[in-house]
């Protein structure tokens, strides 16, 4: 893989300092809400009590654990069919977590995939895991904040973001600098939790124990910040059918479990998983939320 430390560059993004400052410490709290010191060692102990050989993982055998967003592996399937990433094209995975989404664009759609994450531990998993399934010549990932990332104008091909705005409360900083660092004509893909109704989220869910590292926000903000960025929207998707079609038959199958299987996303979501569980489950049946997808064009 070329050298992308030719395309870095220090960054310091246009925040005034008190909003840098603020910044600063929620992204120290998303951090800590996600870190899991030995992260891959507890995954590949998790696969081998699932009867698999750690000398012989396949991609897809990770999809129980790597697809940390609604609807799974299938969500990340039909997100891909919305845009046009293709073959050795150089893509921006965005909040990568552990890098199941980048690992799929790199072996379906043959891309070379570049991600961050503000979390060390899913940054270190993110690269054991592509060793362990062949993928490390494809992918590579280091720790950066969305809102200042290392890299000079125009670096990539293409960009996404799977369940990472929810995260991020200045989502104009976070669209100016994605579109600064993507070439002209490039896509930018979005699935985020959305608000799609009132009410109140309960929490803890499992992208934040607290409202303190929660920004929800519905998609025409969404809309709005996109286009302030310098992107034409090309096509937008709810998928909130299909969401609350997925966590249903996820409750039912979990109910007819004495124990969660050894390897899947409760692994990430560390404690009080059904509890967070409930919680997202029960603002995408009440309307207040929705996974959706938004998609851009770099102008």
């Amino acid at each position: 893989m070329p050298n992308e430390q030719q395309n870095v560059r220090s960054y310091d993004g246009p925040q005034d300092a008190g909003t840098s400052a603020r910044a600063d410490i929620v992204e120290q709290r998303v951090v800590q809400h996600y870190s899991r010191t030995g992260l891959d060692e507890i995954i590949i102990k998790a696969l081998v009590a699932s009867g698999k050989d750690p000398g012989r993982v396949a991609r897809s055998d990770l999809s129980p654990v790597d697809e940390f967003h609604s609807a799974g592996q299938q969500a990340t399937v039909e997100f891909a069919e919305q845009v046009n990433f293709a073959s050795g094209m150089h893509i921006l995975d965005v909040g990568c977590g552990i890098g199941g989404p980048s690992r799929f664009f790199a072996a379906a759609r043959n891309c070379r995939v570049t991600g961050i994450d503000l979390t060390d531990d899913y940054v270190e998993t993110a690269r054991s895991l592509a060793r362990l399934v062949g993928l490390d010549d494809r992918v590579s990932y280091r720790r950066a904040s969305a809102l200042a990332m290392p890299f000079e104008a125009g670096t990539f091909d293409g960009a996404y973001m799977m369940h990472v705005g929810m995260n991020i409360e200045d989502k104009p900083t976070l669209f100016v600098e994605i579109r600064r660092v993507l070439k002209s004509g490039a896509q930018f893909a979005v699935f985020d939790i959305m608000r799609t109704g009132t009410g109140d989220l309960h929490y803890p869910l499992h992208w934040a124990a607290t409202s303190e590292t929660s920004f929800v926000v519905g998609a025409a903000q969404y809309r709005d910040a996109l286009q302030a960025a310098g992107f034409e929207i090309i096509r937008e998707r709810d998928r909130g059918d299909f969401a609350r079609a997925f966590f249903r038959e996820v409750t039912a199958r979990a109910d007819k479990q004495s124990e969660p299987p050894p390897l899947g996303i409760h692994i990430l979501m560390k404690d009080n998983v059904p509890q967070k569980l409930a919680n997202v489950v029960s603002g995408l049946e009440d309307g207040v939320i929705a996974p959706t997808e938004i998609v851009a064009r770099a102008c």
